[in-house]
């Protein structure tokens, strides 16, 4: 077995985010364990940028999003807000929020290559956000998912107003929001917040297999596929009916999907090469 991304890692410009590509997969680890990867606004920009880099990077095929320490991510580091004293201008927080949290979930939302999340430990807040706005989400048994913002008095934001309601429908999402309960991982997984549960030891055994098996893949057609689940709580069928056969088109002119066809009938495993 290839060493663990975490023991070689490439690391940022401020080792607060680290990245290492193994296999075809972006591994991208924050890296602030003391304060439980609360995000910084250059790590935040770091991140944009790596999942902007795998989207177009033809040798990358995957991502899995992970952290060190104990907690997943507590969400934006907040430190130095509150001893803001000046006077507030009109519009300032939700440029702010436009140009920060909603463009990391974006981010994740549009990278054109599948994204994992690997959650160790509490996710809370934009860590929440950070993790249910992956394609798939592995928990630790540890792990916890708290929709933090109304213990500080806080509407939710970085798209979990979004995100939520349509992982599990509006009322779940509102009791969730509303009395910012932690959710442990078990609960998690039993609403469809997560995709499986494992214990800690196996959680970067489980990201790394599943995230090599989706490096295997047509990673174009994955990529079209996750535009189609996207967008498809947005649309009515009609215009999903014809996004869907408009992917299709577009994708068959690929080679991978060539490529499948091929060996269903030549009945043999089809060798994908991303293209």
């Amino acid at each position: 077995m290839s060493a663990s991304p975490l023991e070689h890692p490439e690391k940022s410009r401020d080792s607060l985010i680290l990245h290492a590509t193994d296999n075809a997969v972006s591994w991208i680890t924050l890296n602030r364990p003391e304060a439980m990867n609360a995000l910084t606004p250059d790590q935040r920009e770091r991140l944009i940028q790596l999942l902007s880099d795998a989207s177009a990077d033809p040798t990358v095929r995957a991502v899995v999003i992970s952290a060190t320490g104990r907690g997943f991510c507590a969400g934006a580091d907040l430190r130095g807000a509150a001893a803001d004293s000046g006077e507030r201008v009109a519009g300032d927080v939700a440029r702010t929020i436009r140009l920060g949290a909603q463009r990391l979930i974006a981010a994740v939302l549009d990278c054109e290559k599948p994204v994992i999340a690997a959650v160790n430990g509490t996710a809370a807040g934009i860590g929440a956000h950070l993790a249910l706005a992956c394609d798939l989400v592995l928990a630790a048994e540890e792990a916890r998912f708290i929709e933090v913002f109304v213990r500080r008095g806080l509407v939710p934001d970085g798209g979990g107003a979004y995100l939520l309601p349509r992982l599990i429908g509006p009322h779940r999402a509102k009791e969730l929001m509303f009395f910012g309960d932690a959710l442990p991982a078990a609960d998690a997984e039993r609403l469809g917040l997560v995709n499986r549960v494992v214990p800690a030891q196996d959680l970067e055994k489980t990201a790394r297999e599943w995230a090599e098996r989706l490096a295997a893949g047509p990673t174009r057609a994955l990529a079209l596929t996750k535009q189609l689940v996207n967008t498809s709580f947005d649309t009515d069928r009609a215009t999903a009916f014809s996004a869907e056969a408009a992917a299709q088109e577009i994708n068959m002119t690929t080679a991978d999907a060539q490529e499948g066809v091929a060996s269903f009938v030549e009945r043999r495993t089809p060798r994908y090469e991303g293209r």
